[in-house]
């Protein structure tokens, strides 16, 4: 199996180009407006695209599906809830445990709820997996945008579904680079605290946009690096609700 990735330089994200040997069959997995690389290694190999796959329904993982779809002839393959949301752009809907067959390629649908509600892991065979914006190296996804349907959710996703894969699965990511499910298992932050390896912090914070003039009351349970060199908290309301946030979001009183 060939899988190759190219990385945004305006979002991080990635787009992928996942076949079972040169010249053979393959797909392509999200766009982001840079899949030339990708595009210029398919044609030149003669590999046959049969499907364009989409994780989720977020701009800088859809950009330029379409132009690609009808470069290769392919059908668009996302989780109902996503061609709802692109609005005719999808021309097939799978769901958990749904599988795609390309050549010799198996891939199997997940679904993995939580940053939106149309997000779907992909399974390669035996030996990797794709996890778009519910787990990265280091870290894990937001649960507060528009779409997403929060913490319980996503918490599951990962601990429920992707942490039981086999530790040697390796772990593409929606942004930035690899990793492996062991890895995330023992150094994750995010995960050793679900672990209970980890304490909860209490550390008191506000939550909002930077020029807010109104500000949420909350609790810093954790402070972790997030993939684009910033930072990712997990914060829990007085209400008792908990969500994963970009750590520009959050002020502590430290910093003043």
């Amino acid at each position: 199996m060939i899988l190759q990735r190219v990385e945004s330089a305006d979002f991080l994200s990635n787009a992928y180009f996942i076949c079972d040997r040169p010249g053979g069959s393959g797909v392509f997995v999200d766009g982001n407006g840079v899949v030339e690389p990708l595009v210029e290694r398919a044609e030149r190999e003669g590999t046959e695209i049969t499907h364009v796959l989409l994780t989720h329904h977020h701009y800088d993982h859809v950009l330029g599906v379409e132009e690609l779809a009808e470069r290769f002839d392919a059908p668009i393959l996302a989780h109902p809830t996503c061609a709802e949301l692109l609005d005719g752009k999808v021309s097939e809907t799978i769901g958990d445990g749904a599988v795609v067959e390309s050549g010799e390629l198996r891939i199997e649908a997940m679904d993995t709820p939580g940053h939106c509600a149309d997000h779907l892991a992909l399974r390669i065979g035996e030996t990797d997996v794709l996890t778009a914006d519910v787990l990265f190296a280091g870290t894990v996804g937001g649960t507060r945008a528009p779409g997403a349907t929060g913490f319980e959710d996503l918490r599951a996703s990962v601990m429920e579904k992707l942490m039981r894969l086999p530790h040697e699965t390796r772990v593409h990511p929606g942004h930035r680079g690899p990793t492996t499910i062991g890895a995330e298992w023992e150094r994750n932050p995010f995960i050793r605290v679900w672990r209970g390896l980890d304490r909860e912090g209490s550390e008191p914070v506000s939550i909002g946009p930077a020029d807010a003039s109104e500000r949420e009351a909350a609790i810093l349970v954790l402070w972790a690096p997030d993939y684009d060199g910033g930072n990712k908290a997990w914060v829990r309301f007085p209400s008792g609700e908990d969500a994963i946030v970009g750590g520009s979001q959050v002020k502590r009183e430290k910093e003043g």
